[in-house]
């Protein structure tokens, strides 16, 4: 029936169509999920997998080749916001120890990841180098959800957010040079020291032009010359026009966008930005997961891979999903102890940072496009299927783990403490222990009920709609009727 559609439909009509079938297909599937108290990203892997071409096949596949562009932006988004925590004041205080963490689990990851597809599985040596370079990448949108949904605090969430900010950047220079060894290792080229330092001077080179871009939009956004919706626009051109330069060359968007991100917040100070842009970018997300499930192919699962090895993909991932664990659990323990965090964070870090889907999908998906052929479909197969096992339990050991720290309670006690002596000396009741509680959560809590977030996009949707319509929406402020 939708083949007869698309077939004698425009291209046009063919990729809105598709478009707006995913964008259904991803929020519906949110529905169920939901209820199983799962996270969004895999409600749209499922969905993209269901409307896929291997499952319904309700969208054509010319559209899902066409789009792989979703990948490079989804990734400039994540990593943008990401940079946001690259804050000087707060690397001052724990730069080094937090680089010495990220370093040994990130390293402990990668290692038990090549143990067990080179020497268990006798995978191809390129195609385990590439797997265990992917293995250092954490998720930091299942982690930032978590925390603002918990609302934790403390020196085990700054470390965590940390961590996982340094995780993707070793995650991304191992990335980039596992991937020109696999390319030239599959061309038959010959190694050579020049594979490795060639990628590291590259990624040198987007981490410069990221700092480059963060000064450019610093200038270009001074909030005194323009308005919010401009802001928007702007900012949003910026980090498509440093995909599109990050493209020519063939190199992921990824530390480059961090670093911008981190020279805007440093040399601003204005989180306001990174607020719109979150409330701008789930649909960009979605789609970008959405695709990625259409591209997983289910029954390549159980069959193996001529191009990688004789083991099941399907063994491959589970085994990945195992090691990646273990790796990463192991590490984090080594890390805090070698620079003597406390002991809660030694032994619950690891277990936050078992959450991997936005980064690796991303770079599994730019692998894919550079390997190609069919060493590139199992990568992407491989990366997907443990996706949504870390997906599965993911946000679940993370919550767990900011509560085993004691980072949040949902005790009142721990919520509000006060004293129970009153001061005369005398023992309160608890009747007014109670009631001096909840005076100190109403003083905390904000004075209105929207959300940042709602409220930056809200700014700029008024905004915008004035510049339009020749108006200013009832209730807006009278000092956005200045011309900007």
């Amino acid at each position: 029936m939708l083949s007869r559609i698309y077939a004698g439909s425009t291209p046009a009509a063919t990729v809105i169509i598709s478009i707006s079938m995913a964008l259904i297909a991803g929020f519906l599937m949110t529905r169920v999920t939901k209820r199983l108290r799962l996270p969004n990203v895999t409600a749209y892997i499922i969905a993209g997998i269901l409307i896929g071409p291997f499952c319904l096949n309700l969208v054509p596949r010319q559209i899902i080749s066409g789009t792989s562009f979703l990948s490079d932006i989804a990734l400039a988004f994540i990593a943008f916001s990401t940079g946001e925590f690259f804050r000087t004041d707060t690397l001052r205080k724990n730069g080094v120890k937090v680089i010495a963490i990220t370093l040994l689990e990130a390293m402990a990851a990668s290692t038990f990841v090549f143990i067990v597809t080179f020497w268990i599985l006798h995978l191809e040596l390129a195609f385990s180098v590439v797997l265990a370079a992917l293995a250092a990448a954490t998720a930091p949108a299942s982690t930032m959800m978590t925390i603002r949904q918990t609302g934790a605090k403390g020196d085990f969430v700054e470390t965590l957010l940390q961590v996982v900010a340094f995780d993707n950047i070793v995650a991304l220079v191992a990335y980039s040079v596992a991937i020109s060894i696999a390319v030239h290792s599959y061309a038959g080229g010959a190694f050579s020291i020049r594979r490795i330092f060639v990628p590291v001077l590259t990624n040198c080179g987007v981490l410069f032009l990221g700092i480059l871009f963060g000064v450019l939009l610093m200038i270009m956004l001074r909030p005194k010359t323009r308005s919010t919706d401009n802001r928007l626009i702007i900012a949003v051109a910026m980090l498509f026009s440093f995909c599109g330069i990050c493209t020519i060359f063939e190199v992921s968007p990824l530390l480059g966008c961090m670093s911008m991100a981190t020279t805007y917040i440093n040399m601003t100070d204005d989180d306001k930005l990174f607020k719109q842009l979150s409330y701008f970018s789930p649909p960009l997300l979605l789609l970008f997961f959405v695709r990625s499930g259409m591209s997983f192919d289910l029954q390549s699962l159980v069959n193996p891979s001529g191009a990688v090895g004789s083991a099941s993909l399907l063994l491959i991932g589970v085994l990945y999903f195992i090691a990646r664990i273990a790796g990463k659990y192991s590490g984090a323990w080594a890390g805090c102890f070698l620079v003597h965090k406390s002991p809660n964070t030694r032994r619950y870090l690891g277990l936050a940072l078992i959450p991997q889907a936005g980064v690796a999908i991303g770079l599994a998906e730019l692998g894919a496009r550079t390997l190609q052929g069919e060493a590139g479909d199992a990568l992407l197969t491989i990366i997907l299927a443990s996706s949504v096992l870390y997906e599965l339990i993911g946000p679940a050991c993370g919550k767990l783990a900011l509560y085993l720290s004691k980072s949040y309670s949902n005790k009142l006690e721990d919520l509000a403490p006060v004293s129970t002596t009153a001061p005369d000396g005398k023992e309160k009741t608890q009747l007014e222990i109670l009631i001096e509680r909840i005076q100190k959560i109403q003083e905390e809590l904000p004075l209105h009920t929207v959300n940042e977030e709602e409220e930056a996009y809200t700014e700029a949707a008024e905004r915008h709609s004035a510049t339009i319509f020749g108006e200013i929406p009832k209730g807006y402020t009278e000092s956005f009727r200045r011309p900007r």
